[in-house]
């Protein structure tokens, strides 16, 4: 748990740790065997590996969590929103297309996030090319496969510093 100060702003715990939460939606936990030529070849471990290594490294807390379930996602994103989560990374990966309760959660909470996506969306089939989320997004990435989780927590910690840097405090808001 991160150190916290006493008090709340807007009814969520005020952490001198910055936090990043970083969600993987279905079918993720089959990276590493699940078509190489979309997906690369990182398991799902490797990419949240890196991740918490460089977390750790800018002294930010990381946590990542996968499912398979659209509810346990829109469950976790609530409750990040509770925890006073400071930024989201998500790949909503087949949600994308298909989940406004999730699209719904994360404009609820109005916590900041880049949507991830490992493979090209814009270069397969039709269907892909739509998503709910990225209008509500600060940045897309996608088709640099593994990599793009590296460089959207990249700009996550940019965003984070500058954020704490504007207003000389603790607390990040949400700009679009």
């Amino acid at each position: 748990m991160p150190a916290s100060k006493p008090g709340r702003a807007g009814g969520k715990p005020v952490s001198l740790v910055k936090s990043i939460l970083v969600l993987h939606g279905p079918n993720l936990n089959l990276l590493g065997g699940r078509e190489p030529r979309h997906y690369g070849i990182a398991t799902l471990d490797d990419i949240n590996a890196g991740l918490k290594a460089r977390g750790e490294a800018a002294g930010i807390q990381l946590e990542a969590f996968q499912s398979n379930h659209e509810g346990a996602l829109v469950d976790r994103v609530q409750q990040a929103g509770r925890e006073g989560v400071d930024f989201i990374l998500i790949n909503p990966a087949g949600y994308t297309h298909t989940s406004i309760a999730l699209r719904d959660a994360l404009a609820a909470v109005a916590i900041p996030y880049v949507e991830v996506h490992l493979s090209n969306v814009h270069a397969r089939e039709p269907f892909r090319r739509h998503s709910y989320f990225s209008e509500l997004a600060v940045g897309v990435i996608a088709g640099l496969g593994a990599q793009g989780y590296e460089l959207a927590l990249e700009f996550a910690l940019r965003y984070l510093h500058t954020k704490v840097s504007q207003h000389g405090s603790q607390k990040t808001e949400k700009t679009h």
